[in-house]
Protein backbone atom coordinates (compact mmCIF):
# COMPACT_ATOMS: atom_id res chain seq x y z
CA UNK A 1 0.00 0.00 0.00
CA UNK A 2 2.90 2.37 0.66
CA UNK A 3 3.76 2.19 -3.06
CA UNK A 4 0.22 3.34 -3.91
CA UNK A 5 0.46 6.21 -1.44
CA UNK A 6 3.82 7.24 -2.89
CA UNK A 7 2.34 7.11 -6.40
CA UNK A 8 -0.42 9.43 -5.14
CA UNK A 9 2.19 12.09 -4.41
CA UNK A 10 3.74 11.71 -7.86
CA UNK A 11 0.28 12.06 -9.41
CA UNK A 12 -0.25 15.26 -7.39
CA UNK A 13 2.94 16.72 -8.86
CA UNK A 14 1.69 16.02 -12.39
CA UNK A 15 -1.70 17.56 -11.63
CA UNK A 16 -0.17 20.67 -10.06
CA UNK A 17 1.99 21.20 -13.14
CA UNK A 18 -1.19 21.89 -15.11
CA UNK A 19 -2.57 24.49 -12.71
CA UNK A 20 -0.18 27.41 -13.24
CA UNK A 21 -1.16 28.23 -16.83
CA UNK A 22 -4.88 27.90 -16.09
CA UNK A 23 -4.65 29.91 -12.87
CA UNK A 24 -2.68 32.64 -14.64
CA UNK A 25 -5.28 32.87 -17.41
CA UNK A 26 -8.20 32.92 -14.96
CA UNK A 27 -6.56 35.49 -12.66
CA UNK A 28 -6.00 37.89 -15.54
CA UNK A 29 -9.78 38.00 -16.14
CA UNK A 30 -11.29 37.79 -12.65
CA UNK A 31 -8.39 38.71 -10.33
CA UNK A 32 -6.19 36.45 -8.18
CA UNK A 33 -8.32 36.47 -5.02
CA UNK A 34 -11.54 35.82 -6.95
CA UNK A 35 -9.83 33.03 -8.86
CA UNK A 36 -8.46 31.53 -5.65
CA UNK A 37 -11.79 31.76 -3.80
CA UNK A 38 -13.67 30.08 -6.65
CA UNK A 39 -11.02 27.39 -7.05
CA UNK A 40 -10.95 26.41 -3.38
CA UNK A 41 -14.69 26.74 -2.73
CA UNK A 42 -15.65 24.61 -5.73
CA UNK A 43 -12.74 22.25 -5.08
CA UNK A 44 -13.74 21.99 -1.43
CA UNK A 45 -17.26 20.97 -2.39
CA UNK A 46 -15.83 18.41 -4.82
CA UNK A 47 -13.76 16.98 -1.98
CA UNK A 48 -16.64 16.90 0.49
CA UNK A 49 -18.44 14.46 -1.79
CA UNK A 50 -16.02 11.76 -0.56
CA UNK A 51 -15.79 12.74 3.12
CA UNK A 52 -17.47 10.77 5.86
CA UNK A 53 -18.22 13.48 8.41
CA UNK A 54 -17.75 11.29 11.54
CA UNK A 55 -14.14 10.63 10.48
CA UNK A 56 -13.28 14.29 11.00
CA UNK A 57 -13.99 13.95 14.72
CA UNK A 58 -11.50 11.09 15.01
CA UNK A 59 -8.58 13.15 13.73
CA UNK A 60 -5.88 14.67 15.92
CA UNK A 61 -6.72 18.23 16.97
CA UNK A 62 -3.08 19.20 16.34
CA UNK A 63 -3.40 17.95 12.76
CA UNK A 64 -6.75 19.64 12.09
CA UNK A 65 -5.92 22.98 13.71
CA UNK A 66 -2.18 23.14 13.09
CA UNK A 67 -2.01 21.77 9.56
CA UNK A 68 -5.30 23.45 8.67
CA UNK A 69 -3.91 26.84 9.70
CA UNK A 70 -0.71 26.26 7.71
CA UNK A 71 -2.77 25.25 4.65
CA UNK A 72 -4.78 28.48 4.85
CA UNK A 73 -1.70 30.65 5.49
CA UNK A 74 0.11 29.10 2.51
CA UNK A 75 -2.73 29.69 0.07
CA UNK A 76 -3.71 33.15 1.32
CA UNK A 77 -0.10 34.37 1.40
CA UNK A 78 0.58 33.12 -2.12
CA UNK A 79 -2.55 34.63 -3.65
CA UNK A 80 -1.96 37.91 -1.83
CA UNK A 81 1.63 37.99 -3.11
CA UNK A 82 0.46 37.42 -6.68
CA UNK A 83 -2.19 40.11 -6.27
CA UNK A 84 0.34 42.66 -4.99
CA UNK A 85 2.91 42.33 -7.80
CA UNK A 86 3.13 45.19 -10.26
CA UNK A 87 4.16 43.36 -13.43
CA UNK A 88 4.80 39.92 -14.94
CA UNK A 89 8.49 40.07 -14.05
CA UNK A 90 7.61 40.23 -10.37
CA UNK A 91 5.14 37.35 -10.80
CA UNK A 92 8.07 35.25 -12.03
CA UNK A 93 10.17 36.24 -9.05
CA UNK A 94 7.32 35.45 -6.64
CA UNK A 95 7.01 32.01 -8.24
CA UNK A 96 10.76 31.42 -7.78
CA UNK A 97 10.52 32.15 -4.08
CA UNK A 98 7.47 29.89 -3.75
CA UNK A 99 9.39 27.00 -5.31
CA UNK A 100 11.74 27.01 -2.33
CA UNK A 101 9.19 24.76 -0.59
CA UNK A 102 10.58 21.38 -1.79
CA UNK A 103 14.03 22.22 -0.39
CA UNK A 104 12.50 23.60 2.80
CA UNK A 105 10.41 20.43 3.20
CA UNK A 106 13.52 18.25 3.09
CA UNK A 107 15.50 20.55 5.39
CA UNK A 108 12.64 20.82 7.92
CA UNK A 109 12.27 17.04 8.00
CA UNK A 110 15.59 16.89 9.87
CA UNK A 111 14.39 18.60 13.10
CA UNK A 112 10.67 17.74 12.82
CA UNK A 113 10.86 14.07 11.80
CA UNK A 114 14.33 13.36 13.22
CA UNK A 115 15.77 12.50 9.82
CA UNK A 116 19.52 12.23 9.34
CA UNK A 117 21.31 13.62 6.30
CA UNK A 118 24.77 13.28 4.77
CA UNK A 119 26.96 16.13 3.53
CA UNK A 120 25.49 15.66 0.04
CA UNK A 121 22.25 17.35 1.10
CA UNK A 122 23.66 20.85 0.68
CA UNK A 123 25.14 20.50 -2.86
CA UNK A 124 22.08 18.50 -3.95
CA UNK A 125 19.75 21.24 -2.73
CA UNK A 126 21.89 23.93 -4.38
CA UNK A 127 21.86 22.10 -7.73
CA UNK A 128 18.10 21.51 -7.60
CA UNK A 129 17.40 25.17 -6.76
CA UNK A 130 19.75 26.24 -9.54
CA UNK A 131 17.73 24.06 -11.89
CA UNK A 132 14.51 25.65 -10.66
CA UNK A 133 15.98 29.10 -11.32
CA UNK A 134 16.97 28.23 -14.89
CA UNK A 135 13.65 26.53 -15.61
CA UNK A 136 11.63 29.47 -14.35
CA UNK A 137 13.73 32.24 -15.92
CA UNK A 138 15.16 30.40 -18.96
CA UNK A 139 18.10 32.78 -18.90
CA UNK A 140 16.06 35.97 -18.52
CA UNK A 141 17.47 38.62 -16.21
CA UNK A 142 15.69 39.14 -12.90
CA UNK A 143 16.06 42.38 -11.00
CA UNK A 144 14.48 41.33 -7.67
CA UNK A 145 12.40 44.37 -6.69
CA UNK A 146 12.76 43.70 -2.96
CA UNK A 147 12.86 47.36 -1.96
CA UNK A 148 10.06 48.22 -4.37
CA UNK A 149 7.62 45.57 -3.09
CA UNK A 150 8.98 43.91 0.09
CA UNK A 151 5.59 42.74 1.42
CA UNK A 152 4.83 40.66 -1.67
CA UNK A 153 8.22 38.92 -1.50
CA UNK A 154 7.83 38.35 2.24
CA UNK A 155 4.42 36.75 1.67
CA UNK A 156 5.87 34.44 -0.99
CA UNK A 157 8.59 33.33 1.43
CA UNK A 158 5.94 32.82 4.14
CA UNK A 159 4.01 30.60 1.71
CA UNK A 160 7.08 28.46 0.97
CA UNK A 161 7.89 28.00 4.68
CA UNK A 162 4.24 27.23 5.50
CA UNK A 163 4.00 24.46 2.92
CA UNK A 164 7.29 22.94 4.03
CA UNK A 165 5.98 22.86 7.60
CA UNK A 166 2.61 21.49 6.51
CA UNK A 167 4.15 18.60 4.60
CA UNK A 168 6.22 17.52 7.60
CA UNK A 169 3.67 18.12 10.36
CA UNK A 170 0.94 16.30 8.44
CA UNK A 171 3.23 13.27 8.69
CA UNK A 172 3.97 13.77 12.38
CA UNK A 173 0.54 14.72 13.70
CA UNK A 174 -1.79 12.42 11.76
CA UNK A 175 -2.60 8.76 12.34
CA UNK A 176 -1.51 6.61 9.40
CA UNK A 177 -4.61 4.43 9.52
CA UNK A 178 -7.04 7.37 9.23
CA UNK A 179 -8.04 9.74 6.47
CA UNK A 180 -6.90 13.37 6.38
CA UNK A 181 -8.89 16.59 6.48
CA UNK A 182 -7.62 18.31 3.34
CA UNK A 183 -11.22 18.51 2.13
CA UNK A 184 -12.10 20.67 5.12
CA UNK A 185 -8.90 22.69 4.68
CA UNK A 186 -9.77 23.53 1.06
CA UNK A 187 -13.30 24.65 1.83
CA UNK A 188 -12.14 26.81 4.75
CA UNK A 189 -9.41 28.34 2.59
CA UNK A 190 -11.99 29.22 -0.07
CA UNK A 191 -14.12 31.01 2.54
CA UNK A 192 -11.07 32.94 3.82
CA UNK A 193 -10.10 34.04 0.29
CA UNK A 194 -13.71 35.05 -0.40
CA UNK A 195 -13.72 37.20 2.74
CA UNK A 196 -10.43 38.80 1.69
CA UNK A 197 -11.90 39.50 -1.75
CA UNK A 198 -14.48 41.86 -0.22
CA UNK A 199 -11.69 44.12 1.07
CA UNK A 200 -9.96 44.52 -2.29
CA UNK A 201 -10.79 45.86 -5.74
CA UNK A 202 -9.93 43.70 -8.72
CA UNK A 203 -11.42 43.47 -12.23
CA UNK A 204 -13.92 40.64 -12.60
CA UNK A 205 -14.92 39.82 -16.17
CA UNK A 206 -16.58 36.40 -16.25
CA UNK A 207 -17.10 34.51 -19.49
CA UNK A 208 -17.93 30.95 -20.52
CA UNK A 209 -14.22 30.21 -20.79
CA UNK A 210 -13.55 31.60 -17.29
CA UNK A 211 -16.28 29.40 -15.83
CA UNK A 212 -14.82 26.36 -17.55
CA UNK A 213 -11.32 27.24 -16.32
CA UNK A 214 -12.59 27.77 -12.76
CA UNK A 215 -14.33 24.38 -12.65
CA UNK A 216 -11.40 22.58 -14.29
CA UNK A 217 -8.87 24.27 -12.02
CA UNK A 218 -10.94 23.41 -8.95
CA UNK A 219 -11.11 19.74 -9.95
CA UNK A 220 -7.38 19.46 -10.67
CA UNK A 221 -6.36 21.43 -7.56
CA UNK A 222 -8.60 19.48 -5.18
CA UNK A 223 -7.43 16.13 -6.58
CA UNK A 224 -3.81 17.25 -6.27
CA UNK A 225 -4.16 18.31 -2.64
CA UNK A 226 -5.97 15.12 -1.61
CA UNK A 227 -3.32 12.94 -3.26
CA UNK A 228 -0.48 15.00 -1.76
CA UNK A 229 -1.93 14.85 1.73
CA UNK A 230 -2.25 11.05 1.52
CA UNK A 231 1.32 10.75 0.26
CA UNK A 232 2.77 12.98 2.98
CA UNK A 233 1.03 10.97 5.70
CA UNK A 234 1.42 7.42 4.42
CA UNK A 235 3.85 7.24 1.47
CA UNK A 236 7.60 7.59 0.93
CA UNK A 237 7.64 11.27 1.80
CA UNK A 238 11.27 12.02 0.96
CA UNK A 239 11.09 10.38 -2.47
CA UNK A 240 7.95 12.33 -3.35
CA UNK A 241 9.40 15.62 -2.09
CA UNK A 242 12.59 15.03 -4.08
CA UNK A 243 10.46 14.47 -7.20
CA UNK A 244 8.53 17.65 -6.42
CA UNK A 245 11.58 19.62 -7.58
CA UNK A 246 10.30 18.77 -11.07
CA UNK A 247 7.07 20.73 -10.51
CA UNK A 248 8.42 24.00 -12.02
CA UNK A 249 9.83 22.07 -14.99
CA UNK A 250 6.55 20.30 -15.71
CA UNK A 251 4.65 23.53 -15.10
CA UNK A 252 6.84 25.37 -17.60
CA UNK A 253 6.39 22.65 -20.23
CA UNK A 254 2.61 22.67 -19.80
CA UNK A 255 2.56 26.47 -19.91
CA UNK A 256 4.64 26.49 -23.10
CA UNK A 257 2.16 24.11 -24.74
CA UNK A 258 -0.88 25.97 -23.39
CA UNK A 259 0.44 29.39 -24.32
CA UNK A 260 2.21 28.19 -27.49
CA UNK A 261 5.68 29.30 -26.41
CA UNK A 262 8.86 27.50 -27.55
CA UNK A 263 11.21 26.57 -24.67
CA UNK A 264 14.87 27.56 -24.93
CA UNK A 265 18.05 25.58 -24.19
CA UNK A 266 18.22 26.95 -20.63
CA UNK A 267 15.17 24.84 -19.79
CA UNK A 268 16.94 21.60 -20.67
CA UNK A 269 20.04 22.60 -18.70
CA UNK A 270 17.79 23.34 -15.77
CA UNK A 271 16.17 19.93 -16.21
CA UNK A 272 19.55 18.20 -15.94
CA UNK A 273 20.40 20.13 -12.77
CA UNK A 274 17.00 19.21 -11.34
CA UNK A 275 17.55 15.52 -12.02
CA UNK A 276 21.02 15.43 -10.46
CA UNK A 277 20.12 17.67 -7.51
CA UNK A 278 16.87 15.85 -6.72
CA UNK A 279 18.57 12.45 -6.71
CA UNK A 280 21.36 13.76 -4.47
CA UNK A 281 18.85 15.30 -2.06
CA UNK A 282 16.75 12.15 -1.85
CA UNK A 283 19.73 9.84 -1.35
CA UNK A 284 21.37 12.12 1.23
CA UNK A 285 18.53 11.78 3.76
CA UNK A 286 18.09 8.56 5.71
CA UNK A 287 14.38 7.74 5.31
CA UNK A 288 14.60 4.83 7.72
CA UNK A 289 14.81 7.15 10.72
CA UNK A 290 12.14 9.28 12.26
CA UNK A 291 8.42 9.28 11.49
Amino acid sequence: MKFNHTASGLAAIVLWSATFAIARSLSEHVGPLTAGACTYLVGGFFCLLRVRVPDLFRLSSRYVLGCGSLFIVYTAALYLAVGMVKNREQVLEIALINYLWPALTVLLSLPILNKKASIWLLPGTALALGGVFLVMTQGAQTSWHLQDNPVAYGLALLAAVSWGLYSNLARRWSALERDGAVELFMLTTGLVLLAMRFFTTEPTNWSARCIGEAVGLAAVTSAGYVLWDVSMRKGNMLLVVACSYFTPLLSTLVSCAYLRVSPGPKLWIGCLLLVIGSLMTWRSVDSSRGA
